[in-house]
């Protein structure tokens, strides 16, 4: 385990990454942002398809936990940084979920807020629950936006919408979240562990080399060129007739049955 409040679990090829530490609504400190660093890198190493992220306790995460120690851990002697050490830190957390080459499913329920919604958007897709709730709470605090928010929320909702979040920190509930489209899909409470599994498991059914390459194009797209786009297909496509996943694909669809990919 990469850290105490971080647990990672394997069912098959579906990993589960979750939060646990309820009595903060699941806010990081910095040693937990370092377990979900490095548990991320180590799933992008792993034979895992699919990833969830969830948070314990009927909530996501809080984001970064700025109030006062109240466990061991948290209030252990480190030895001085300067902050800009932990906010640099805390990006490298951003892109280890970002460029995870595995899907990656944001399972949120309850709060997610500050560096908490930034996580869920660092995610691949967003599931949640109809008491879900999300804000960009930094303007509360003092704060400028972090944990990627910047970059990630205008291409998920457009800039004056992300603007709007960014300066109020107005908190809004799920279904305004689905209106703007920070989520995938809002269903209640009580089936949102059965469609969060129904979709990694269709996640995880999938040819991982070409869900990564797409990942990976989707992610680039709004910084490249159209011509660039193309050539990075064009790649792309050259490494998966080589593979033998596509390969299995092909004589599935002659003999009209459903492929069954093994990941190479």
């Amino acid at each position: 385990m990469p850290h105490p409040n971080i647990h990672i679990e394997s069912a098959g090829a579906i990993t589960t990454v979750t939060i646990d530490r309820p009595r903060r609504k699941n806010a990081c400190t910095p040693a937990m942002w370092a377990g979900l660093r490095h548990g991320f890198r180590d799933i992008a190493e792993s034979s895992a398809r699919a990833v969830v992220l969830a948070g314990a306790g009927g909530d996501f995460c809080a984001g970064a936990d700025v109030g006062p120690a109240d466990d061991e851990e948290a209030s252990a002697d480190q030895p001085p940084r300067h902050r800009i050490d932990h906010m640099r830190d805390i990006a490298d957390t951003v892109m280890a979920i970002h460029d995870c080459p595995r899907p990656v499913i944001a399972k949120v329920d309850g709060v997610a807020v500050g560096a908490g919604f930034g996580m869920a958007l660092a995610a691949d897709m967003v599931w949640c629950s109809e008491r879900a709730r999300f804000s960009l709470i930094f303007a509360r605090r003092g704060l400028s936006l972090d944990f990627g928010t910047s970059w990630l929320l205008p291409k998920r909702i457009g800039l004056h919408e992300a603007k709007r979040l960014a300066f109020t920190g107005d908190i809004i509930g799920a279904s305004r979240a689905a209106e703007l489209g920070i989520v995938n899909e809002v269903v209640a409470a009580e089936d949102l562990d059965a469609a969060v599994d129904q979709m990694a498991a269709t996640l995880a059914a999938g040819p991982p080399i070409a869900l990564a390459n797409s990942k990976r194009f989707l992610n680039n797209a709004s910084n490249i060129s159209l011509f660039q786009a193309l050539e990075a297909e064009a790649l792309g496509q050259g490494v998966n007739f080589a593979t033998h996943d596509t390969k299995e694909a092909m004589r599935a669809f002659v003999e009209k049955r459903d492929p069954a990919f093994e990941g190479w």
